[in-house]
């Protein structure tokens, strides 16, 4: 277990390293300037990082609710259909987290601040 988070975390350091190399552009007369693209680099990464994070919320969510309704049908099958009912009620709840975090997310990469 110990190798696997520490695979995961050595790749996520190499990721945020390299970005600033994936980012780069050369200056163009009319292009935006360093400070937006600065601006730009970072809220593509908080954006990625932001979905990343509330996507993988919403499946461990997700996951343990479909668990506990496939737990409570096998205990009592009678009420398969309250138990069925109430599950999608929820995991909708729960996808909508994820769609709000979306939301932002293009917010925050499409809407330009005020300084720039």
């Amino acid at each position: 277990m110990k190798k696997i988070v520490t695979a995961i975390l050595m790749t996520l350091a190499l990721v945020c390293l390299m970005a600033p190399f994936a980012f780069a552009a050369e200056a163009v007369t009319g292009a935006v300037s360093d400070s937006q693209m600065g601006y730009f680099s970072w809220a593509a990464m908080a954006c990625g990082l932001g979905i990343g994070l509330a996507a993988l919320g919403t499946g461990i969510g997700q996951g343990i609710g479909l668990a506990k309704a496939a737990e409570g049908v096998a205990r009592n099958p009678g009420a398969s259909g309250k138990i069925t009912t109430t599950l999608i009620i929820g995991l909708a709840m729960i996808e909508s987290l994820c769609i709000y975090a979306l939301v932002v997310a293009l917010i925050i990469l499409f809407v330009k601040p005020f300084g720039f």
